[in-house]
Formats: structure tokens, sequence, C-alpha cells
């Protein structure tokens, strides 16, 4: 038995994990719940853990750049259509994503998996590039994803660093921009913005039926993004080779109990007329297929967003996903 201090944030699919309900054969977890943001910051900086999620497109941009300390395995707790959170101004003309072009857009960061994701999909979905919009980045050097990976902005894409007195939230609700490509207000070490937008008569989202783009986008493409995958050490892994397929078991076997629950939940709900059939149908939409753990089912969805990393021009070339994940996973 081995003690591994772990870290990841506090999800559906990963609550049995934290809650000391499900460990891998040979492990004892000790688990530490972190907001992502500050999670990615503090491993790519300090490695403060032996295992955590981890943000993807920073996995993959870290390994273009020769940084290998973490290897990676095929477990997803976060994925979700990160274009269908953009907000905008509604006093700033913006209709559909075309209106966008030429407009002052926030981003958190400009190189975690959201933004990627959002961005390549304006791009391939709507003919909106990069270069046709101008960006405002709330996190600084020192606590950030590109503060550990080198990150300079991409040539022909103009970015602007937010001032630290303020921050995403309050330039929207000034006016200072006209969209945000997403919005993080929960707090942590990493992320500055606290007001609720939604609540302001002035903002709301791009898409006013989400699940209609989702629906669109998944038929048309069969992708389901992925933002967080799991990594460990990859030190760790050269001493016990036989970690990486012990802890995929325990992350599959918990997120078979948290979709137990998650029915159950969802069977009362229809029970007492709280939820609906068709809400039913559209939160297991993707559930037996798409949200899959894995190499096999998700190499199209990692193949993209390698792709997107490239276009976006964060790397040189397109990570191998192959180097990325753990040998013994790459059958999964």
């Amino acid at each position: 038995m081995i003690d591994i201090s772990i870290a990841l944030s506090d999800n559906h699919y990963t609550r049995p994990i934290t809650q000391g309900r499900v460990h891998p054969q040979g492990v004892r977890f000790l688990p530490t719940s972190v907001h992502p943001s500050e999670m990615f910051w503090r491993q790519l900086k300090y490695a403060d853990f032996d295992v955590s999620e981890m943000s993807l497109s920073s996995l993959f941009i870290a390994n273009s750049k020769g940084d290998r300390r973490w290897v990676a395995l095929p477990i997803y707790t976060s994925r979700t259509f990160f274009h269908t959170w953009i907000l905008i101004r509604n006093d700033r003309g913006i209709d559909s994503p075309a209106d966008l072009k030429g407009k002052r857009v926030g981003v958190p960061e400009y190189q975690q998996t959201a933004a990627l994701w959002s961005r390549g999909i304006l791009q391939h979905e709507f003919g909106v590039s990069a270069k046709d919009i101008t960006w405002f980045m709330e996190r600084g050097p020192e606590k950030s994803h590109g503060g550990s990976t080198g990150f300079t902005p991409p040539e022909g894409v103009v970015l602007n660093r937010i001032d630290p007195s303020t921050n995403i939230g309050e330039m929207l609700i000034n006016g200072e921009l006209d969209a945000t490509l997403l919005y993080l207000n929960s707090k942590n070490l990493v992320d500055r913005s606290q007001i609720d937008v939604l609540g302001h008569p002035n903002i709301e989202p791009l898409f006013k039926d989400p699940f209609a783009e989702t629906t669109r986008f998944y038929r048309k493409t069969g992708l389901f993004p992925i933002n967080h995958t799991v990594v460990m050490k990859r030190e760790l892994l050269e001493r016990h080779p036989w970690l990486a397929l012990n802890i995929y078991h325990a992350f599959v076997e918990a997120k078979r109990q948290a979709d137990e629950d998650a029915k159950e939940a969802i069977q009362s709900m229809m029970e007492t007329g709280a939820l609906q059939l068709a809400d039913h149908a559209h939160l297991n939409a993707w559930q037996d297929q798409a949200k899959k753990y894995g190499m096999k089912s998700s190499k199209n969805v990692l193949e993209t967003i390698a792709r997107f990393i490239h276009e976006q021009g964060l790397s040189s070339k397109p990570v191998n996903i192959e180097d990325v994940f753990a040998p013994s996973t790459l059958e999964l």
C-alpha cells in the first residue's frame, strides 16, 4: 500500500474519490478538493500533488515545449460544449457568432481549454478567427497556466492584459468589453471576477438555446469537448508502472457510482414532477457513448484539440497523443 496525494475539483464524477468511497488497489489516496483554476496553476508551477485533474490544453502545450513531468490517463472529469457559454452585451449588435468580429472579448486565460475549444469552434463552424477579435485576458503571468508554459500571444493576435485593479465582470458591466468567451466567478487564488453578471439586464448568453446548439454541433461533428483529464507525475509512474491502470479502474468505478447516484436523483425528480421526460432525455443525450473514459472512444476529440492548439499558434506542431498518455492505457 502506498500513499498518494491527489487533487480534484468537487464535481459529480470525482466525489466518490474525494469522499473516500473508491480507492485504487494498492493505493491510499490523500485527497484535496481544489478549484480547477488554482489546481492547474499549482501543478504546472509547483507540482504540488502526485495525481490531479489537469487542463487538457495546457498539458498538451507544456508537453509540446518539452515539459514531460506529467503523464495523462484517459479519464475525463469535465466535458461540455464551451462555446455555448459565451456571454455578450445585448446592446452591441451581437446577434450571431459572426457579429463577434471586431469586438472586445474577455477571456480568463487565452490558452485554457475552454478558450481553445470555443475559438476552434468559432473558426470552423462560424468563420470567426482569433485574429478577428481584440482580446482581454484577466490572469497575469504570476498566476496562470501560461506563466509556467512560456505563453506569448500568437502572431497576429491582439491580446491586452486586464489591469489587476479590475476584471472581466467589472469590464462587462461598465461596457469596456462587448463579450466574454468564458466567465469564471468562483472564488479561488487565480480568477478575480466575482460579480453575477447574468443578473445584469445588458448581459446574456450568445446562444439563446444552448441545448439546440449542442445538439446541432454534436450531430454534425461527433465531438463532445474534453476539458480536464487526469495526470500523474511521470517519475511516480516510472517507479510504479502498475499505478496507471489501477488508478484508471478506480475512476471508472467512481464514474459508475456517480452515474447511479444521478439516475436515482433524476428518477426522484421525475416522480415529484420537478423534471419532465424531455429534460430527462436532454440530460442523457450523450451519456452512453460520449462520456466514456478510455482512449479509443476519445481519440478523435483529443486529436481535434491538439490540432486546434497548433492552428491557434500555441504549439509548433500538433502534439502526438501517444507521447502524453500512459502506454498501458492506449488500448483502453
